[in-house]
């Protein structure tokens, strides 16, 4: 016969307490793992991932995790949501320069989604609250763009659907509508899971709530099918023959420029014998010829090396030609310039990039980034923005210039169009950043400019991935990575202006004021509960 011993001091129900306390402790780790799998979902609907539709259950699962909550606690998931995503789709960043820059900017563009998750836990018991949700994400997407130094747009949702079925929007209502669709559709997606179960569990049903629901996801679905007409490659200007030069680089990484001469050499040897491809008939002659971005470090005004090389390169195509260059004057500060040149001329024109990369091109609050990285001291000159929109006319087409970084920039974009560019050209060096998913993050977006602005989108790169776009988002042409090469394409010439164009950034900030006004009411709605509940306390 055994007997069981219980020391003092201790109950004897502690086993079933045990047993009952591990299920609460998983149940309150059930949303902070759900938000950081939401993030990782949006990460993995990005490219080089053809799994656009991966947003779809992210924005679900985040609206699950937020749905209800408080302020303090949509803020803490909103962040775990933030870091999920943007962690593993910024890790480029750190390819070179180690993981502490990597985590501080991840750090910092995670704030703004943990701001958007706070919104939303606020707006989420207020009806139709899918709409002011997907709202608050445009509004906390609009102020990643623009702060702090000018913003950093990379890892908008709209990025990750150039091959998705919302992709028609963008040439609706830019990358803002496009965004908040794939938002809406997602948080109805949850709404809709959420009435079904309460349907099961009660046999009673939100009219509200299921109307809600069904409209949060059918309006997207709907309205990308209306658009698709916007949809149009059609040659409304007739067509050019362009040639896009990837000349490659010596070696990967930061020092890739360190052999600047080779990098300019490999990109007039590439033109040299694509001119000599023309020339047996294995090529058609091109209109015009676009370098990649940093095809020449030498700055071909000062250096007579430089110059010679672009001249006889230039000399044997026998086109005007887009050269990416650095531009050294003795003062002031440095410049990221394409230089327009003519087999006859010369250099004719020249665009400075407008926006510059900080802590890549320019380095701010540099002794407080020396703390975490000794690289800042790369950047030993800083480069200076541009003032002007960059169109170039090589040999009659109105040539719309978007300088690597930009074209993250919906202005930037824009603005090329909007002053008369029927192409847009995004010269780009990917070399610093090796062989990461960074460069076919960045073709992605080419994709849903070309979509959103009714033009073909050209993408010259110093290592790859170039590639030449129509403007349906279509690549029909593109390279390999770190190989030498030359696409030689037949593109059509637009002039019309797509709704996106014309609207600029007025989708933008009506969305916005969706999710900022739904906010306001979420505020007066607590503070009025508060001051009954208040009021019902005081009654003896």
């Amino acid at each position: 016969m055994s007997a069981t011993i219980t020391p003092m001091n201790q109950p004897e129900t502690a086993p079933d307490a045990s047993r009952k306390g591990l299920p609460r402790l998983l149940l309150r780790l059930a949303r902070p793992f759900a938000a950081a799998v939401s993030g990782l979902l949006l990460y993995a609907s990005f490219p080089p991932r053809p799994l656009w539709w991966l947003a779809l259950p992210g924005f679900a699962l985040l609206g699950w995790t937020l749905y209800g909550r408080r302020l303090r606690a949509g803020f803490g998931l909103g962040l775990l949501a933030g870091l999920g995503f943007l962690l593993p789709l910024l890790s480029w960043t750190g390819e070179e320069v180690g993981p502490v820059p990597w985590l501080a900017l991840t750090l910092l563009e995670a704030l703004f989604v943990a701001f958007a998750g706070m919104g939303i836990a606020a707006v989420s018991k207020l009806p139709w609250w899918p709409v002011w949700a997907a709202g608050l994400w445009i509004v906390g997407e609009g102020l990643r763009a623009r702060f702090p130094f000018e913003g950093f747009s990379w890892g908008k949702i709209a990025f990750g659907q150039a091959d998705g079925v919302f992709l028609s929007l963008a040439a609706l209502g830019g990358t803002p509508l496009l965004g908040f669709a794939v938002a809406l559709c997602g948080f109805g997606l949850f709404e809709g899971v959420r009435q079904f179960l309460a349907y099961r569990s009660t046999r009673a049903v939100s009219r509200a709530g299921v109307t809600a629901a069904a409209v949060a996801v059918l309006l997207p679905l709907v309205a990308s099918l209306a658009a698709l007409p916007l949809l149009d490659d059609s040659a409304e200007d007739g067509t050019a023959t362009t040639a896009l030069i990837q000349g490659n680089v010596p070696r990967l990484g930061l020092d890739f420029n360190a052999q600047r001469a080779a990098v300019l050499n490999n990109h007039a040897r590439r033109t040299e014998q694509l001119a000599a491809e023309v020339k047996a008939g294995k090529e058609p002659a091109p209109d015009f010829v676009i370098w990649p971005e940093n095809s020449s470090d030498l700055d071909p005004y000062r250096n007579y090396d430089a110059r010679e090389a672009i001249d006889k390169a230039v000399d044997a195509i026998g086109v005007p030609v887009a050269i990416g260059a650095v531009l050294t004057p003795e003062t002031g500060p440095l410049r990221n310039t394409l230089i327009q040149w003519d087999p006859e001329r010369g250099p004719v024109d020249t665009y400075d990039k407008r926006h510059i990369q900080p802590f890549g091109e320019y380095m701010p609050m540099r002794d407080f980034a020396r703390i975490f990285s000794k690289d800042v001291d790369r950047v030993r000159r800083d480069f200076g923005p541009g003032g002007k929109v960059g169109v170039f006319d090589m040999a009659g087409t109105k040539v719309g210039l978007v300088t690597c970084y930009e074209a993250a920039f919906d202005d930037a974009v824009r603005d090329t169009v909007v002053h008369g560019g029927q192409v847009i050209a995004v010269p780009s060096n990917n070399a610093t950043f090796g062989r990461s998913e960074m460069t076919y993050q960045q073709l992605a977006m080419s994709r849903v400019r070309a979509a959103e602005h009714g033009r073909a989108v050209l993408v010259p790169v110093t290592s790859g991935v170039s590639a030449v776009i129509q403007p349906d988002g279509k690549v029909v042409r593109q390279t390999e990575m770190f190989v030498p090469d030359a696409l030689v394409a037949k593109i059509p010439l637009r002039s019309s202006l797509t709704p996106a164009t014309r609207a600029g950034i007025a989708p933008e900030v009506a969305l916005g004021l969706l999710g900022v006004a739904a906010l306001g009411w979420a505020t007066v709605r607590s503070m009025r509960a508060r001051r009954t509940a208040k009021g019902t306390s005081d009654v003896p």
